[in-house]
């Protein structure tokens, strides 16, 4: 009787280890990669995220979280994404333009007069443009977090469009960018993101742009001790999850995973805010100069560049952001 006791308590653990084994399994673990350092808001929203996906999904969907470009660069992790090798890569605009050229729209100049218009784009009808677009290539964006505005890092002050007068610049590889600061008189040259710290130190440009907070994360204002609002463009950084991964999750766990998400990118949203504050503080505490400038001249000069290389969008695309602009007004 005690042999016949002990063998069904030894049958009892291994069905319950079998059973844990089970539930381990059924866990989605997912990874989410930045090219940004851990320091930076857009990976901080990324951990925020994975937070936030846990609490709502009970534990049923992990997400880690990679920082610092460890699998590339922006696109080689979108093409990941796109054969299915990375379960979520995350981008500027700009970057997935190479695949959806209908979001070229976001990248010109001057687009917006403010965040919320910005957010309510992509939070709209623009938004599900984007989307319907990704799928097509393999890819679900799931949120849109953000860089903001950017503006101008340079070794000497630029406090009006004459200053941009001979100033080597460097931006993304971006024609609508590169337009901007050509109308401006600029010279702009597109280099890898990882080249331009070394590129202002030895002189082979005079200034980059990008976000405020950017100047004070990557170092730049050790060369680089005047900062101007010149707020030309709002870059997006878009979390961009495979076919493979989306599949994995079970529709009773998509809804409350998005809301997860977007939630997350609304801290984001304010963390970036804060970051940018805080930027503004430290870097005048480091002798770096702020100017504003005359962006209405600045936009007015993109504006006639535009017209002369004949930029046009998609007349939807055009719609839907004239729709997100009428929303704020």
């Amino acid at each position: 009787m005690k042999k016949v006791l002990a063998s069904i308590l030894v049958l009892c653990m291994v069905f319950s280890l079998c059973a844990v084994s089970a539930s381990a399994d059924d866990v989605i673990k997912l990874k989410m990669h930045f090219v940004d350092p851990e320091t930076a808001p857009y990976v901080q929203g990324g951990q925020k995220i994975a937070e936030l996906v846990s609490e709502a999904t009970d534990g049923k969907i992990q997400i880690e979280v990679l920082s610092g470009g460890s699998l590339g660069g922006e696109r080689d992790t979108i093409e990941l994404a796109m054969d299915n090798s990375l379960d979520i890569a995350t981008c500027a605009n700009s970057v997935l333009t190479n695949f959806i050229p209908e979001m070229g729209i976001l990248d010109q100049a001057y687009l917006w007069k403010n965040a919320d218009e910005a957010h309510a784009a992509v939070d709209g009808r623009l938004g599900e443009l984007i989307k319907e677009k990704a799928e097509a290539i393999g890819l679900h964006v799931i949120g849109f977090e953000e860089s903001g505005f950017r503006n101008t890092f340079s070794t000497k002050p630029i406090k009006s469009i004459e200053d941009f007068k001979g100033v080597t610049i460097r931006t993304m590889e971006n024609k609508y960018h590169q337009a901007a600061f050509e109308a401006f008189g600029a010279m702009p040259i597109a280099m890898n993101y990882n080249d331009v710290f070394p590129a202002l130190q030895t002189g082979t440009i005079d200034a980059c742009e990008n976000a405020t907070s950017n100047c004070l994360n990557s170092g730049y204002y050790e060369v680089t001790k005047n900062v101007t609002y010149t707020q030309h463009a709002f870059v997006y950084i878009l979390l961009c999850m495979s076919d493979d991964a989306w599949d994995r999750i079970p529709e009773d766990l998509r809804e409350p995973f998005l809301a997860a998400v977007q939630e997350g990118v609304e801290y984001e949203r304010n963390l970036l805010n804060e970051a940018n504050a805080d930027a503004v503080e430290k870097l005048k505490d480091l002798g770096v100069s702020f100017y504003d400038i005359d962006v209405a001249e600045l936009q007015a000069a993109y504006q006639a560049k535009a017209a002369e290389k004949g930029f046009t969008f998609d007349p939807d695309w055009q719609a839907a952001v004239d729709e997100a602009v009428a929303s704020v007004a």
